[in-house]
């Protein structure tokens, strides 16, 4: 018994890895960048509440997507502010707006999952 236990860890450790790499793949600087960004857009809280909680937002993303998928996404959402025939592109093509559409949802999603209250809209 216990050398099918050990066994089946053994079996098991290639499978978690996986998952860790691919929640892990977002490089140091845009997890600083996402955290500062979500901690800016919630004032009013203290910052070690939501450093923790813009925190568990990005690592609860990360699971969700890969950090290639995530750079389209919310490069996407971000166009949509663009004003112009520059973002007039982002905001027709039907593409980018299921990109943008996903991404919000996904935002909810880990916001929700997280604590973490409205923005206030800055």
């Amino acid at each position: 018994m216990k050398h099918t236990l050990r066994l089946l860890c053994f079996l098991a450790l290639p499978l978690a890895a996986q998952g860790a790499t691919h929640a892990n793949d977002f490089p140091t600087v845009d997890r600083v960048l996402y955290v500062q960004e979500c901690i800016a857009a919630h004032p009013g809280t203290s910052t070690f509440e939501m450093t923790n909680k813009c925190s568990c937002a990005l690592d609860a993303l990360a699971k969700e997507v890969t950090y290639a998928q995530y750079v389209d996404l919310s490069t996407a959402s971000k166009a949509t502010t663009i004003g112009g025939e520059r973002g007039g592109y982002i905001r027709d093509s039907e593409k980018l707006q299921a990109d943008v559409k996903r991404y919000r949802a996904l935002q909810a999603k880990v916001t929700k999952g997280c604590f973490i209250g409205p923005a206030d809209g800055r």
